[in-house]
């Protein structure tokens, strides 16, 4: 019977080759001494350049180190659900892999597991080496998703956590195919806990979030986990019939006293002002229906194009149909 290790590091990876091994180092320094036994897990989400190389170098010297290689790029988000998937330790931990969430806070989260935590989330004090835009408009983000749904998602925190055995099973069982990962975690309960840390600048490389796909990934965990916009177009609609309607009664006034009010101009601004109004709703409930699309096509959430270990498996294992 093969021995389980005790914790394993799960780390999405694209066109991360630079980064790779001091990953690998800064990890071995951090917790050689502190776990019992540890897997070290990289899932290179399609990467373009040398990652994989590196990946299957390490694991090649280093029966610890196990590689997953996707068909092609999923997305980081199908990166870490692989990554669980795949993990065999106790308690999983997901990081990236760009070294801007240091490494050394990992004993902390492990520590405050062994107490009784199920989940540790790591929660950030300051980030360096961020735009003030980026700044601004992630901690606006959160801090609205977190007043329009019924889930507590923590503040200041992103996809750097420590999860164990029974959250791990529950997030396995999510079937979802948008995935907004920090949302889903805080979604299955069970004690859970913060450890605070502080950013760091990104080591090398770029940033693999530019403006599009923090906008979907925003637009993912607000439709997941909110009916707000529905309700907001419910709202807006009730309150532009109420406008009408009284835009209506002063008309007739108007008209009844004698007085000419209305022309080309304010018809015009009224017919774009309610056509504005319909496309938008429109296109909030377009939002909710294309993801309903998404989800019933039951698509594979992410395809293997190779690994390590030798394990042949190309499909995922299979989530439960709601």
């Amino acid at each position: 019977m093969v021995d389980l290790p005790e914790l394993s590091i799960v780390i999405p990876v694209f066109n991360e080759e630079i980064n790779i091994h001091p990953m690998y180092d800064r990890l071995l320094s951090s917790l050689s001494d502190k776990v019992g036994s540890l897997e070290i897990l990289y899932v290179d989400d399609g990467s373009a350049d040398a990652s994989w190389e590196k990946i299957s170098e390490l694991a090649t010297r280093d029966p610890r180190v196990r590689g997953v290689r996707f068909a092609r790029n999923f997305g980081h988000q199908a990166a870490l659900t692989a990554g669980v998937d795949v993990a065999r330790g106790q308690a999983v931990v997901i990081i990236d892999g760009d070294m801007q969430d240091p490494p050394e806070v990992i004993p902390e989260m492990v520590d405050r597991w062994r107490e009784g935590f199920e989940v540790v989330y790591g929660q950030r004090e300051s980030r360096e080496g961020e735009t003030w835009f980026k700044l601004a408009t992630a901690s606006a983000f959160y801090r609205i998703l977190r007043g329009i749904t019924n889930v507590d998602i923590p503040v200041d925190t992103g996809d750097f956590r420590l999860m164990g055995p029974r959250a791990v099973a529950a997030f396995r069982a999510m079937p979802e195919r948008n995935r907004f990962i920090r949302g889903l975690v805080s979604w299955i309960g069970f004690p859970q806990t913060a450890v605070k840390y502080q950013r760091q600048a990104r080591q090398a490389g770029g940033t693999k979030f530019p403006v599009r796909k923090m906008t979907r990934f925003a637009l993912d965990g607000i439709t997941s986990f909110s009916f707000f916009p529905l309700r907001l177009a419910t709202w807006t609609g009730f309150g532009v019939s109420i406008f009408a309607f009284l835009y209506i009664v002063v008309v007739l006034i108007l008209k009844a006293i004698g007085v000419s009010w209305l022309g080309y101009t304010s018809l015009m601004a009224s017919i774009l002002f309610l056509g504005g109004v319909q496309l938008l709703m429109i296109g909030i409930m377009g939002e909710y229906l294309a993801r309903i699309f998404d989800e019933v096509k039951r698509r594979p959430l992410y395809l293997v194009g190779e690994r390590t270990d030798g394990d042949e498996a190309v499909i995922p294992p299979a989530r439960p149909v709601g």
